[in-house]
């Protein structure tokens, strides 16, 4: 018999490595099923439990591309070839 998995708060890196590879396997799970209202308790939980670890700080969105775009070498020109011309990029 398949038992279904009873979802508590993650309280451990166990719990939740066991709560991502559980996600990992139903997250296709049609609307309405059984695994799809299971897979968004799991992703309530597993938020939850990161938040409670990781304390980003807020950020302006702009501020973050730049950031990215300076830790990978792009310039403008890079992202316009994949997002668009220059002109796009650069009112971002």
């Amino acid at each position: 018999m398949n038992e279904k998995p009873q979802w508590f708060l993650i309280e451990t890196e166990q719990e939740y490595n066991q709560a991502v590879a559980r996600y990992e396997e139903i997250k296709n799970a049609a609307t309405g099923a059984e695994e799809h209202k299971e897979k968004l308790l799991l992703v309530h939980l597993i938020e939850n439990y990161e938040n409670s670890l990781w304390d980003l700080p807020e950020v302006d969105p702009v501020e973050m591309i730049k950031i990215r775009m300076d830790d990978f070498g792009y310039k403008a020109a890079d992202l316009a070839t994949v997002y668009g011309d220059k002109g796009t990029i650069s009112k971002v």
